[in-house]
């Protein structure tokens, strides 16, 4: 049980890392189609390299632990959301956003008034996608040297041959996914309907 409230609490911290980047900045690339197209080739470049080729690197820099985790966990959720938050926003009726220009509202009154309640359907699909990306990249990253967690435990049980134990934390891997996915799918349906 400690494992999975660890890996669980690292899956959080990178969902909350990746959110923190990509949504203002999808919100931005949204909304300025020439930081779209400035940003667009290297986004899509960094975008294909595997979250885990980064793992040399961010042991390197940040050492043994839970900050390269965070780090990895962060660079594999970050696209979906980023790429979502932006398709939102450029799906946003542009008369709204001139709407609440003549009213005279303030960028942050548009942005959180308008923008991300319209685009609240584009960022549960981001979150979705990103929590699917952070739980497969989640059970390598956390054989970096980090002394809790599903990913070593799963070591853990190898050195011990305990097999048992290591198909059962791979069907726990397997549920929580599921669980996680699940209750993410639950949430978009629910404010697609209530829409």
């Amino acid at each position: 049980m400690p494992h999975i409230l660890t890996s669980c609490r690292r899956v959080i911290v990178g969902l909350v890392l990746a959110s923190a980047i990509g949504v203002p900045l999808g919100v931005l690339i949204g909304l300025y189609r020439s930081l779209e197209s400035a940003l667009s080739a290297l986004f899509q470049f960094l975008r294909m390299i595997s979250p885990l080729s980064w793992m040399p690197l961010a042991v390197m820099v940040l050492g043994i632990g839970d900050l390269p985790v965070y780090f990895l966990l962060t660079v594999a959720a970050i696209w979906p959301i980023l790429l979502n938050t932006a398709a939102g926003v450029n799906a946003v009726d542009r008369s709204w956003l001139t709407l609440a220009h003549s009213l005279c509202a303030t960028r942050g009154e548009t942005v959180f008034q308008i923008i991300l309640p319209a685009i609240l359907s584009h960022l549960l699909t981001g979150f979705r996608l990103a929590i699917g990306i952070i739980w497969i990249v989640l059970v390598p990253a956390e054989m970096l040297g980090v002394s809790a967690g599903l990913g070593y435990y799963i070591l853990d049980t190898r050195d011990r041959l305990a097999y048992s134990e290591l198909m059962a934390v791979i069907l726990v891997i397997g549920a929580i996914g599921y669980l996680l996915d699940w209750g993410l799918r639950l949430a978009h349906r629910s404010w697609t309907h209530q829409d």
